[in-house]
């Protein structure tokens, strides 16, 4: 005991000065920390300190204790002395989880604050953290006003009266905004259920749209049918295209023309002059086009989209004008070129 009094002499006129805050006078009683300083609390922003828990607009003990002047201790004394008067509705306890949420929340706003010369708020929610025992109480706005009748201070009474223009305020800004809000939340409905409506379109629009099968099979004559596949197909390449046909002309470059931009195509075929002036044409304007003169004739044709390989029935030139298939092979892109050689 004599040493508690010791430290409390010690203290009660220690300054502890900061080069970014006003000077404060800390002063010890019965373990818990009051943080008292010499700036003027009116110039306090109050609205700073209306938190939102539990979905309702409340402030906590300890930044009340602060507006008012008086430790935290004192004031959940009072509250405890008139229980009658704070009815669940008027008060209410933090959780564990909540005041480790608050506590984050008031950790981030005093770094905030410290980058921009620090307010009271933040050196009094450090202070009080070191003397806090219990769990928080937070206050709604019935809960304030009952607080002047049960404190009697003449700064309690002031305080609350700034604290309930400043509720006010807030309430009435709500009010006055509520056509708006209104009409802001019709809009994100409404955008919700054009973009469901989207959705469902583009997901008809899928399930209606002809797939790229393995197996493919064209009847003599279809030839719009048949261009249309082969079409997708080089439309689908992401990494290369190589074409395997003997036989060749203007409409396979037309065809390469499909794929998407930098995806290179090589064609493997056998020479005919007529085509390699129409490549040439074609590589001077449009991006370019490799050609590969075959050492030797092949009976079949074969597409390469990235790692698959396609068996064409037909050369891409004649594909529909009679009876013919196009199917995917198991076997790899190297096996096929390697066994051009």
């Amino acid at each position: 005991m004599a040493k508690t009094k010791k430290i409390i002499e010690e203290h009660k006129s220690e300054t502890v000065a900061n080069c970014d805050h006003p000077k404060v006078v800390v002063t010890v009683r019965d373990n818990q920390q009051l943080a008292i300083t010499n700036r003027d609390v009116k110039s306090i922003n109050i609205e700073s300190l209306i938190r939102t828990i539990r979905g309702q607009k409340v402030m906590v003990d300890f930044d009340l204790a602060m507006l008012y002047e008086v430790q935290n201790k004192r004031l959940n004394e009072q509250v405890k002395r008139n229980k009658k008067r704070f009815p669940d509705d008027f008060m209410f306890q933090l959780t564990k989880e909540e005041w480790n949420i608050l506590k984050s929340q008031i950790a981030t706003a005093k770094q905030s604050d410290s980058q921009t010369n620090g307010d009271l708020k933040s050196q009094i929610a450090t202070s009080s953290w070191g003397g806090t025992r219990k769990l928080p109480y937070a206050f709604t706005r019935e809960g304030i006003g009952m607080l002047s009748s049960v404190l009697g201070s003449d700064t309690a009474i002031e305080m609350n009266i700034r604290i309930m223009r400043v509720f006010t305020a807030a309430h009435q800004i709500m009010e006055n905004n509520a056509v708006l809000f209104q009409k802001v939340l019709y809009l994100e409905r409404h955008q919700l259920e054009t973009d469901e409506k989207i959705n469902h379109i583009l997901t008809k629009m899928e399930e209606n749209s002809p797939q790229l099968l393995p197996e493919q099979i064209f009847q003599t004559g279809c030839v719009w049918d048949a261009w249309t596949y082969v079409s997708e197909l080089v439309r689908s390449a992401k990494e290369r295209i190589e074409l395997i046909d003997n036989f060749v002309d203007d409409r396979v470059l037309s065809l390469l023309m499909k794929r998407g931009k930098s995806v290179p195509a090589t064609i493997h075929s056998r020479f005919t002059k007529d085509f390699l002036t129409d490549l040439e044409k074609h590589n001077t304007q449009y991006e370019e086009v490799k050609f590969v003169q075959l050492p030797h004739k092949n009976h079949d044709r074969f597409l390469i989209i990235d790692d698959s390989v396609y068996l064409l029935g037909a050369s891409v030139k004649d594909m529909g004008n009679g009876l013919c298939a196009v199917t995917k092979l198991t076997a790899t892109p190297e096996t096929v070129l390697g066994l051009l050689k």
